[in-house]
């Protein structure tokens, strides 16, 4: 059940500086209020000015009192201006397929009026205060999976949000439903928007969606990396390695990457007071663990770092007024290439390769907790009677099965190009697309650490069980005790065991279980 911003709900104002990650987020997921702020009602006043003048004008502006794209060489006389406005938003409300979710569409729809608010677009104050409204009534356009080539921006999806404004179309209301979104505009007590010059095209020309997605995507992973270097730990105390591999030394101060310090301090802080650490020399010596094991902080280190250069493209493109043309502050009105998505695209393949690796790795560790041949001591598949009993063995296919499909993933969008609009946007950034099979990566991602949070906790208990010569490390402990308050069962014979590995899921997905640790490390990096 989705709901209206409620009166006590956060207030995000957007003005004429920068919005944050966070404003985003509190919009997007947290379905906070926003308002415009005066210093952004009195500048896009101003800015509108200008654009009044210049439709005033004899001369062709593009935008303004021109066609588009391939057929921006038609001057459009006033009388048709308006019609033009509609015109653009109807055609380009071209989207096929599924529904993309709320959260996308909210931030999509936050992101546009933000820029709205720039004061360089040049539209209307009404245009963004229709906008807040909307998202304050908890009205949402029904945006369609496919459509947008991120050049020039996401065209199609911000079209079906644009057709709304002006009253056409379908969106949700607070219960979820689907309605024309006039009926809903109504209900709301909102008037939809004759749009006036530029602002059919304003509301259309950025890379709204594939920002959203990009900021959503660094916070999940921000979690998720957590997440990897907690299980990681966990699966070495399970197979009873050594954490000096751990030790600080062997980080910053002779391979300066900032995310392997990070992560490998991670795994450290987990295993502090671990008394199954360092017993690799016992009955089945070995010299070193092996890559997935004594490796993992270079592998989820090198992921951290790849995720602080996307927050930093992400900080960039929040700071950014993308708009073609845009009203520049001396009053000039310029045409600009600023709505092509490479930037943003690029990253967000980055960001599915980084998370493919790290569910990779992941998986290659959950095998070897499965593997009696490999496992120093642990039955085979962790089943209680081996033969008789599978234990965790399909729990690996399905991780398989999801590391396999990111894979297939992270094979990058941005590096395609198809032209459109008669070879006039002839090089497109695809980035619409990078955004959302990174969203599906993500969610795998989140399964993939799930079945190894399964695996490690069953595996440590069946060393308690067994009467280890050590006790696990108390922040391990306490991921246990949250995997078995959250209905992730224990060791013993078989059962139906989905419902213990979506119990996981949903574990790692809230967040609890990176916090359940925290309670005893402090915070984790």
């Amino acid at each position: 059940m989705h709901s209206a911003a409620a009166p006590h709900a956060p207030l995000v104002q957007v003005g004429k500086a920068d919005v944050s990650a966070e404003d985003v987020l509190a919009v997007a997921r947290g379905n906070a209020r926003v308002e415009i702020g005066p210093d952004a009602l009195a500048e896009m006043a101003a800015s509108r000015a200008r654009i009044d003048a210049l439709a005033a004008e004899p001369r062709p502006v593009y935008g303004v009192s021109t066609g588009f794209g391939a057929l921006a060489v038609r001057h459009i006389s006033p009388e048709l201006r308006a019609q033009l406005q509609r015109s653009l938003v109807r055609s380009h409300a071209a989207g096929m397929g599924p529904a993309v979710e709320r959260e996308v569409v909210r931030a999509l729809m936050f992101l546009r009026m933000k820029t709205l608010a720039s004061g360089r677009t040049g539209v209307r104050p009404l245009v963004a205060e229709t906008m807040a409204a909307i998202l304050n009534a908890g009205i949402t356009p029904v945006v369609r999976e496919f459509g947008s080539l991120g050049c020039s921006g996401d065209l199609a999806p911000l079209s079906h949000c644009a057709l709304v404004l002006m009253g056409e179309g379908v969106a949700t209301g607070p219960d979820g439903v689907e309605k024309p979104a006039g009926d809903l505009l109504a209900a709301a007590g909102i008037e939809p928007v004759e749009l006036l010059e530029k602002e059919g095209l304003a509301l259309i020309n950025g890379t709204d969606g594939m920002l959203g997605m990009l900021v959503m995507a660094i916070a999940d992973l921000r979690r998720l990396f957590t997440t990897a270097d907690i299980t990681a730990a966990m699966t070495l105390e399970a197979l009873l390695g050594t954490d000096k591999v751990l030790a600080p030394e062997l980080h910053a101060p002779i391979r300066p990457h900032p995310g392997q310090a990070l992560s490998a301090a991670n795994m450290l802080a987990v295993l502090k007071g671990s008394g199954l650490t360092g017993h690799h020399q016992d009955d089945a010596p070995r010299v070193q663990d092996a890559y997935s094991i004594r490796c993992a902080p270079q592998v989820a280190g090198a992921g951290r770092d790849t995720l602080a250069h996307a927050q930093l493209v992400a900080s960039r493109e929040l700071a950014a007024s993308v708009d073609n043309p845009v009203v520049l502050p001396d009053g000039r009105v310029e045409s600009n290439g600023n709505f092509h998505g490479a930037p943003v695209a690029y990253v967000l393949d980055f960001l599915a390769i980084a998370a493919a690796d790290l569910g990779s790795i992941a998986e290659r560790r959950t095998d070897r907790l499965l593997d009696k041949a490999r496992s120093h001591g642990l039955p085979a598949f962790l089943a209680d009677d081996p033969g008789v009993d599978s234990g965790l063995m399909i729990a690996q296919y399905t991780q398989a099965a999801l590391v396999s499909e990111n894979k297939r993933l992270a094979v990058p969008a941005s590096v395609d190009s198809i032209p459109s609009s008669a070879m006039q946007e002839d090089h497109v950034s695809m980035g619409w697309s990078a955004a959302r099979k990174l969203r599906q990566v993500v969610e795998n991602l989140g399964r993939i650490l799930a079945v190894e949070l399964t695996a490690a906790a069953r595996a440590l208990e069946i060393r308690e069980q067994a009467g280890a010569s050590g006790e696990p490390a108390p922040a391990t402990a306490a991921a246990m005790a949250a995997a078995r308050a959250a209905g992730v069962g224990g060791a013993g014979r078989d059962r139906f065991l989905s419902p213990d590995l979506e119990a996981a899921a949903a574990l790692v997905a809230s967040g609890e279980l990176v916090r359940a640790v925290e309670q005893v490390t402090g915070p984790l990096a």
